[in-house]
């Protein structure tokens, strides 16, 4: 206990984490913020052109192309993820076998590697040969609805983002999971006491409990869906043309394919301010005027220990 409550302990423990938070995130993010001032191809001097990447930006239609993709792609992905994932976890609480095997299944996805998960549903997209959606609907004649869907304009936006949704409902369905059993069994069992039926007990018990974790797996969801790239990028490239385009694999083309490492930086940038406008108006959401008062007495109490600790200045 007494390492606890020594500072000296606590900075020593702290310092390799926020050595590496300040390599691997701060000092990227600070680069992309330099670099969305400067105009420069990778080679040479860097030339400082002021705002004129982002005005170049908000001027460019694919990238309004992208953002528009991006909120699509964004729907599809929390939709799956948030929804299957709690539903198969209220499911698991109901269930008394082969609960570890059904989550270890569910959470195989997750470690994956990206190039396996793109390759699996490039090839339930084929045509040449055959895939798997194209053979079912074969099986169900309905022939007429297949297609190629990666290169249909109508289907490939919601292909390349079904893959990400799938791969990550395990992980909140898990994370769901752990929070619906963590639960004070007797609240919910003197509700059915009261007549409660499953359906009352689930929407006005059991999920409200869990709201701060709701806030979480959301936040991490939709900042996840923001920066999504990797199965997207290999599955289409953002075509065909710009109707699978993303936010993120805009930057990556122009930072890297066309060597205009400013303008991909100010993309970067704009990722990164709506990233952290999501989280903050979730919290805002989330944040009931109880909370906020709780908060403030919290905080409060914090100030009157510290007041108390410094003599009373």
């Amino acid at each position: 206990m007494g390492i606890l409550r020594d500072r000296k302990a606590f900075g020593v423990f702290l310092l390799p984490g926020l050595l590496f938070y300040i390599l691997a995130v701060f000092y990227p993010i600070e680069e992309s913020i330099r670099l969305g001032f400067m105009k420069w191809g990778g080679i040479g001097e860097k030339k400082f052109v002021g705002f004129s990447n982002y005005v170049n930006m908000l001027k460019d239609k694919v990238f309004y192309t992208a953002f528009f993709n991006n909120l699509f792609y964004l729907l599809i992905v929390v939709s799956m993820q948030l929804l299957i994932g709690l539903l198969f976890a209220v499911l698991l609480t109901y269930m008394t076998r082969w609960v570890t095997l059904i989550k270890t299944l569910y959470y195989v996805p997750c470690i994956i590697t990206t190039v396996a998960v793109t390759q699996l549903f490039r090839s339930m997209y084929a045509t040449e040969p055959m895939g798997l959606i194209n053979q079912v609907l074969g099986f169900l004649g309905l022939e007429s609805l297949a297609c190629s869907w990666l290169a249909n304009v109508k289907t490939v936006l919601t292909c390349v983002s079904i893959p990400e949704g799938w791969r990550f409902t395990g992980m909140y369905m898990v994370i769901f999971y752990a929070a619906l059993v963590s639960l004070d069994a007797e609240v919910y069992e003197a509700a059915k006491v009261d007549g409660a039926t499953e359906w009352q007990t689930l929407v006005r018990i059991k999920i409200p409990m869990i709201k701060p974790i709701m806030l979480l797996t959301l936040t991490m969801c939709l900042t996840g869906a923001l920066r999504g790239f990797d199965i997207p990028f290999l599955l289409t490239n953002g075509g065909p043309g710009n109707v699978s385009e993303l936010m993120s694999t805009y930057m990556y083309k122009k930072a890297f394919s066309s060597n205009q490492y400013g303008y991909g930086s100010a993309i970067a940038v704009f990722i990164i301010v709506e990233s952290m406008l999501v989280v903050s108006v979730l919290r805002t959401v989330f944040t009931t005027k109880e909370d906020r008062q709780l908060q403030k007495e919290e905080k409060k109490r914090i100030r009157e220990r510290k007041r108390a600790a410094n003599g009373g200045k």
